[in-house]
């Protein structure tokens, strides 16, 4: 097939929407697809052999947003694509979805982002009103779709709630060949654990964007549990007062590839605290490395943990229910047993995720909505 993937962030930037992108691709690939991305600029020119259109940004929040200008409907025509792919549509995917529909090709729109939610946290008194015009643009937005797919059911009933159909279930894979145990036996990961926990403090650890709608206050309440380390891994706005915030906290900052991996073997225990997550892709990179993992009863990670099976879910409302659940895996003397437990479980269930299985129902999907004339050999 020839699949256009209109994206609204893409490399250099990195996320769960550009980490998503890149396995798709990486798999369309070894398939042996044709694809186009078109992603804000600037951007690299080609991915795996793929060519990459820059299309016109503006920054905002670190960001590059796309503009959803007429040379999307230029790059399409000139490409001629089967199906159009639009990553966590806003702007760039909705000009992308109008292209697509002028031009006749049909279109697969992957739900990605709690916009509305995040409207919300950083609305102030305008919040809700803001919250409920965005819910209104989504509407509009994914109506344009074919076939829109959404990571958990919490983000299925979401959509659904605000009136959007034609939806159907695609979660995220996970990269096995990185994220796996055998990394806590590797000297880089030892040397880091023996820098972190260097009383062998049992570390708790976070992986992910330092941004506000993480809701990373909620971990201040962990900082004075016993004999343990509290750990973050990654960067963004909100890391200079995070720092001055969660005192005795370590930040190791940005990691990609293998120092990623590294940084979550080093850790006993995964901790997520955001509650507008549409999946929750750390928990399964954290899961596939063998450690248990903490998050809230509420969206993605609902889906994601096996509770006092492979992890455990807080209650969000209860500012004291993360501790509990924290502290009930690295505070007593069985702790240890409860996390290898928890640790094997999240293993076994993750070991069927892997991207290629997911591309393969993605390709599913694509074919649910492509003309015959596109599936034929």
């Amino acid at each position: 097939m020839r699949i256009a993937i209109v994206t609204e962030s893409f490399l250099p930037s990195l996320n769960g929407v550009t980490t998503s992108v890149c396995r798709v691709l990486d798999h369309l690939a070894r398939l042996g697809h044709e694809a186009l991305v078109i992603a804000p600029g600037p951007a690299p020119s080609s991915y795996r052999g793929f060519p990459v259109a820059a299309v016109s940004s503006v920054p905002v929040r670190q960001f590059h947003v796309g503009l959803p200008t007429t040379q999307i409907a230029a790059l399409l025509a000139d490409f001629g694509p089967d199906v159009v792919h639009v990553a966590s549509p806003f702007f760039l995917g909705a000009g992308g979805l109008v292209a697509a529909r002028d031009l006749g090709v049909p279109t697969v729109a992957i739900y990605q982002t709690d916009m509305a939610g995040y409207v919300v946290q950083h609305g102030g008194r305008a919040g809700r009103p803001a919250a409920r015009a965005t819910w209104r643009y989504l509407r509009w937005v994914h109506t344009l779709a074919d076939l829109t797919l959404a990571p958990s059911n919490a983000a299925a009933d979401d959509l659904r709630r605000h009136g959007i159909e034609r939806i159907d279930r695609w979660e995220r894979g996970v990269d096995t060949d990185l994220f796996h145990p055998r990394w806590a036996d590797d000297a880089g990961c030892r040397a880091l654990r023996r820098t972190l926990a260097p009383r062998g403090e049992t570390i708790i650890g976070y992986v992910g964007r330092l941004a506000p709608e993480k809701e990373l206050d909620r971990l201040a309440p962990l900082l004075d549990l016993p004999h343990t380390r509290l750990v973050l891994t990654g960067d963004g706005p909100d890391r200079q007062r995070l720092a001055a915030d969660l005192p005795g906290a370590v930040f190791l900052g940005r990691r990609e590839g293998d120092d990623l991996a590294r940084a979550y073997a080093a850790a006993d225990v995964f901790v997520h605290t955001g509650t507008r997550e549409t999946f929750g892709q750390t928990l399964q990179e954290a899961a596939a490395t063998g450690l248990p993992v903490i998050a809230p009863r509420r969206g993605g990670p609902v889906d994601l943990v096996d509770e006092g099976v492979t992890g455990l879910l807080f209650d969000p409302d209860d500012p004291h229910d993360l501790r509990r659940r924290v502290a009930s895996l690295t505070t007593d003397d069985e702790a240890w047993e409860r996390r290898a437990l928890m640790g094997e479980a999240g293993l076994r269930r993750v070991a069927r995720r892997s991207w290629a299985s997911l591309v393969d129902r993605l390709l599913d999907h694509y074919a649910s909505v492509a003309t015959p004339a596109a599936l034929a050999p």
